[in-house]
């Protein structure tokens, strides 16, 4: 079963994300815009998801996390909790001995 590594920002509205994608193109760190804009708890720790398998986030999310390029900025991506930038940091498969 494969697992994944993100980060993401979370905020109400498709402008604010477009807004926070553009600063972080233009060099923002996402970590930092994380802390100070994400609705998300995780929001704290630069947005850090931690590690987690397909299935453990909401079917939009894992299609970016599990399918769309790694450490690039995807979104803004709508969920039931607002909008979403992604990043993916790493993608791995686990293999069974």
């Amino acid at each position: 079963m494969a697992k994944a590594c993100a980060c993401h920002i979370l905020v109400k509205t498709a402008a604010e994300a477009e807004k926070l994608k553009q600063l972080l193109a233009k060099g923002a760190s996402f970590h930092d815009l994380a802390k100070k804009h994400s609705l998300c708890p995780s929001g704290k720790k630069g947005g850090d998801l931690g590690e987690f398998k397909p299935g453990q986030m909401v079917r939009a999310f894992d299609d970016v996390v599990f399918k769309k390029a790694v450490l690039e900025v995807h979104g803004p991506i709508k969920t039931q909790f607002g909008y979403h930038l992604i990043k993916t940091l790493y993608r791995r498969s686990e293999r069974r001995t």
